[in-house]
């Protein structure tokens, strides 16, 4: 886990992403999204930094995901360095979040509070 990657302004988690040796994060000046990322532009217009700083309830963009809904509703709940610990418990563990490309452990969910659930529990 790298850490101090964090969480990607939709909630994804950088941190842990099988991408983030090439990818450096929304905020880079590299990030391959900034050009269609619908959560980027939202969140950069709004001047805030993560999608979960918002008040809005949002499933606009990558939002539309679960994995990506339930951590931003994880740290609006619990706080992103909650978050972060439970992500690198989780995996110490032997929870994976890329198994696949980019589907893990954290995809096999369509209930989001089972999913934040698994993130708190890791079972």
């Amino acid at each position: 886990m790298k850490r101090e990657m964090g969480i990607a302004r939709c909630g994804l988690a950088c941190c842990l992403c099988s991408e983030n040796e090439h990818c450096h994060g929304c905020n880079s000046g590299e990030c391959p999204g900034s050009t269609w990322c619908e959560n980027r532009k939202c969140s950069m217009e709004k001047k805030i930094g993560h999608c979960y700083e918002c008040d809005n309830k949002c499933e606009k963009g990558m939002l539309s995901k679960i994995k990506p809904y339930g951590f931003t509703l994880f740290v609006k709940r619990y706080g992103v360095d909650q978050l972060l610990d439970c992500l690198e418990r989780n995996e110490e563990n032997g929870i994976v979040y890329h198994r696949e490309g980019i589907v893990g452990d954290y995809d096999d969910f369509d209930d989001v509070e089972k999913l934040i659930e698994f993130i708190k529990n890791g079972k």
